[in-house]
């Protein structure tokens, strides 16, 4: 469990976080279809390809969440994803999860993939996987969530994590509360608390070794559509309280997941709780997906002769959220070259 602990500290290493592209094929068409490219087994590896050879990544990222498809995928030359990744001293994870489905009756959903994760977490610690990745969904509105939809996820997100210990991997834990709604901050600061102590609470009963995982939060927001919109101080500091109420300090690491932010918004918020909150137990880190992606794409749009420009713009953004690592992004830096 040491070597676990180590490697949970790494991905967490001061300056670095983790880029997710662990996008499903349904959500990878979606993002696609923005740009106007096909959503093909070929496409999807060229894109691929174009994120992992980025010239200094490293720099900035520490590890990689991949899809089942992509971590048995390698570049156009032969070389494997995950020993591409690693061989940059970037560590290859892996989405395990097999998305949501609905349950108990209403509009509330858990995540489904228990069934025979075992045998598929050890093909992935074979295939060079250093870390996984569970994602539960937390739904704001309408009588949610349940105190019931709260405990089912989270004993299914701590079912997952035990596994993944047992077979050597590191999990990410990603209790995501979701944005969508018109929820004040304030309602979403209580159902975060609420999530979080449940989790921890069936992580501690499956003894997960706390060292040895990391957590993907939400940052507290206010909904999307809430007349009550906040500032991104106030957003760092609810988020900071429900963290500090909540994350056992054995815990090496929290890597928010950016959710429906920007990708100013979401680096802006990290680097204000690393500039505001100097003396916490755990590194304060980001594992975004769109928030980095998403400028890759327009740059890109399917096209190689872009690929250097879109390689530019994925580490903008990288080295911009390793400098929120840090708490001394400024938003006047976007302008910059």
């Amino acid at each position: 469990m040491n070597n676990l602990a180590e490697a949970a500290q790494s991905l967490v290493r001061p300056g670095a976080g983790i880029l997710a592209a662990d996008e499903s094929d349904a959500t990878i068409l979606k993002r696609f279809d923005t740009i106007g490219v096909a959503s093909a087994p070929e496409t999807r590896r060229a894109y691929r390809e174009l994120l992992f050879t980025t010239p200094n990544l490293e720099h900035s990222i520490s590890g990689v969440i991949l899809f089942d498809e992509t971590i048995r995928q390698g570049t156009a030359g032969g070389l494997l994803f995950v020993d591409l990744l690693a061989g940059k001293g970037i560590h290859p994870g892996i989405k395990v999860d097999k998305g949501l489905e609905a349950w108990g009756g209403g509009e509330e959903k858990v995540t489904k993939g228990l069934d025979g994760l075992l045998p598929r977490l050890e093909e992935y610690a074979a295939m060079g996987a250093i870390f996984t990745k569970w994602r539960a969904v937390i739904t704001i509105g309408n009588g949610m969530p349940t105190k019931a939809a709260i405990a089912e996820n989270a004993n299914r997100l701590a079912e997952f994590a035990a596994l993944s210990q047992y077979a050597g991997l590191i999990p990410i834990v990603e209790p995501e509360v979701l944005m969508d709604g018109n929820h004040s901050i304030a309602v979403c600061q209580n159902v975060s608390a609420a999530t979080l102590q449940e989790v921890f609470q069936a992580l501690h009963g499956h003894d997960v070794d706390l060292r040895g995982m990391l957590l993907k939060p939400s940052m507290v927001l206010p909904g999307k559509e809430s007349p009550d919109q906040v500032s991104d101080q106030e957003i760092a500091r609810q988020t900071e309280e429900v963290l500090r109420a909540t994350v056992p300090p054995e815990v090496p690491g929290i890597v928010f997941l950016s959710g429906g932010q920007n990708p100013q918004q979401a680096t802006q918020r990290l680097s204000l709780m690393n500039e505001m909150f100097r003396d916490e137990p755990w590194q304060l880190s980001f594992s975004y997906g769109r928030a980095l992606q998403d400028p890759v794409l327009k740059a890109w749009r399917g096209s190689p002769e872009n690929v250097p420009a879109a390689q530019a713009a994925l580490l903008k953004r990288a080295r911009f959220n390793g400098q929120a690592r840090y708490g001394t992004y400024q938003p006047a830096m976007e302008d910059k070259p």
